[in-house]
């Protein structure tokens, strides 16, 4: 029998520290950007935008709100902005999402 590994527990804070960013990452079109960049390939706002069917202004607010959290990382190439996955966990969430949902 497998026994969940023992760990401290997580202070209010850190809990609700953890809740925002879950907060932030719990949006459809927030899941199919991770989604996408987890391929390991940096992309930039437009790329994404086509890709998810959504115009540049949204995709640039919802790509704005992950990197704030710290699950994304910029980096600009002349007049383009290029996103990746910063945060190697998000891998776990959406293993967990698509074992659930999937």
């Amino acid at each position: 029998m497998n026994r969940p590994r023992k760990t401290k527990p997580l202070d209010i804070e850190a809990l609700t520290a953890a809740a925002e960013c879950l907060k932030t990452l719990a949006h459809p079109h927030r899941l199919q950007i991770v989604q996408l960049l987890l391929s390991g390939k940096e992309l930039s706002v437009n790329e994404i935008a086509e890709e998810c069917d959504l115009n540049q202004p949204t995709t640039s607010d919802h790509l704005r709100l992950m990197q704030r959290c710290g699950f994304l990382q910029s980096q600009r190439s002349g007049r383009a902005v290029f996103y990746s996955v910063s945060e190697p966990h998000l891998q776990d969430i959406m293993t967990c999402i698509q074992n659930r949902f999937g």
